[in-house]
């Protein structure tokens, strides 16, 4: 049999077909990655994956590293500073003395640790899988090698070089690889990041910032039946300052404050001295940070002025708002017209969620950051993702890369 015709099709039409052909072999991948426990503090299943991912790789000739990160430093439910090691990154990187040297970059970490309930991937229909990470991460990562393979066979792919970052962190805010994403900012001309699509196929244009913070809240132990009056109540104070928080809600556009743990007491005939308080804050401006920092310091210096009471604030802002800039739309707009040629109507939008797209662009960086593939219900035991999205969302990169290092488009 002949193989198609390629006359009248966009450039780098015979990768394109290849990529067809690797969809099945892409499901199964798919279906063993999934099944792959990889939550964030399951650092031998993050490695594990790290370590499939660097086979599967390994005949595009990069350079590989694995590199090891921070332990990620978190309050415990005493309020004591506790560590968990993490897993590592694993670094690509080919030919970085090309004239345009790409950047791409997926996270290796789910949100379901060893302990969750949700373990297992499985078909859903002709066209759906449902598993943890089908959809955020691990499809992406697969897409992302689609169109990296689909460069390499390509006769002008010298004029390309590229880095890929593989971060075990990002699902509990890439604190330990951000140095790793500040340094490919500065190395690289553009980032390709693959967080899934939204169900629709839809992609994201700005995105809100976001921080992480804990009270610790100490009081004063006492016998609540003796002498309660001697004692401070630790989870008391902890309520009166969640309702204040609660209440920064709707006082600057585009922020929004969530409450989202509280934890601390004991035996109940026992004034409780400690608890724990946790929120999150996503903000749209750069300025609301200063903002939200001292509206919350000020609720801490009014309750600290209380006899026998300690707020203690720790944590900050992580991810950076993340605005449309000049160089962000230049590749909106060419990622659109390589969507056409292969019948996509790619439409971006707001979101108020963040990734590491933040990051790369807080460094500079231009970069679309939900190049996955389609999908939905993450972070839910009712995640899935389209089959046929592998194929498709892989040749939007693909094309891209391809019509780059023909000359078709020009970057600069």
């Amino acid at each position: 049999m002949s193989p198609p015709s390629t006359q009248g099709a966009p450039s780098g039409a015979p990768q394109l077909l290849w990529i067809d052909g690797q969809v099945a072999a892409m499901r199964e991948e798919l279906l063993h990655l999934s099944n792959l426990n990889s939550g964030s503090f399951n650092a031998a299943g993050v490695d594990a994956c790290a370590a499939r991912l660097r086979q599967l790789f390994a005949p595009l000739g990069a350079t590989a590293e694995s590199i090891a990160i921070a332990p990620y430093r978190y309050t415990d439910d005493r309020g004591e500073w506790r560590e968990r090691p993490l897993g590592h990154a694993l670094r690509l990187r080919k030919r970085q003395e090309a004239p345009l040297r790409v950047f791409l970059c997926g996270h290796l970490d789910t949100v379901y640790g060893l302990d969750h309930p949700f373990q297992t991937a499985q078909a859903a229909g002709e066209d759906r899988l449902h598993g943890p990470g089908v959809a955020d991460l691990k499809g992406g990562l697969l897409a992302m090698y689609l169109a990296l393979s689909a460069l390499e066979r390509s006769p002008q792919r010298e004029r390309i070089g590229w880095e890929v970052l593989f971060n075990p962190d990002e699902e509990i805010g890439s604190r330990g690889s951000a140095p790793l994403l500040a340094e490919a900012a500065q190395r690289n001309h553009f980032g390709l990041v693959y967080e899934p699509a939204y169900p629709d196929g839809g992609l994201a244009s700005e995105r809100k910032g976001s921080g992480n913070f804990d009270v610790v809240v100490r009081g004063r132990a006492a016998h609540a039946g003796r002498n309660p009056e001697d004692g401070r109540n630790a989870i008391a104070a902890a309520a009166a300052l969640a309702t204040q928080l609660q209440g920064v809600n709707g006082r600057r556009e585009g922020l929004t404050l969530n409450v989202g743990y509280v934890h601390g007491g004991g035996a109940l005939n026992i004034v409780p001295d400690r608890c724990v308080l946790k929120f999150n804050v996503r903000i749209s401006r750069h300025e609301d940070e200063a903002w939200l920092l001292d509206a919350v310091n000020r609720l801490l210096e009014t309750a600290n002025a209380r006899e026998g009471y300690v707020l203690e604030l720790r944590g900050g802002f992580t991810r950076p708002p993340k605005p449309v800039s000049a160089g962000t739309a230049r590749l909106q707009q060419l990622l659109g017209d390589c969507g056409r040629h292969i019948g996509l109507d790619l439409q971006f939008r707001p979101t108020g969620g963040c990734c590491d797209g933040n990051n790369l662009a807080a460094h500079g960086l231009a970069n679309v950051d939900n190049l996955g593939v389609v999908g939905g219900e993450i972070h839910s035991e009712r995640e899935w993702m389209r089959i046929s999205s592998l194929g498709e969302r892989g040749k939007l990169s693909a094309l891209l890369l391809l019509r780059l290092a023909a000359g078709e488009l020009s970057w600069q």
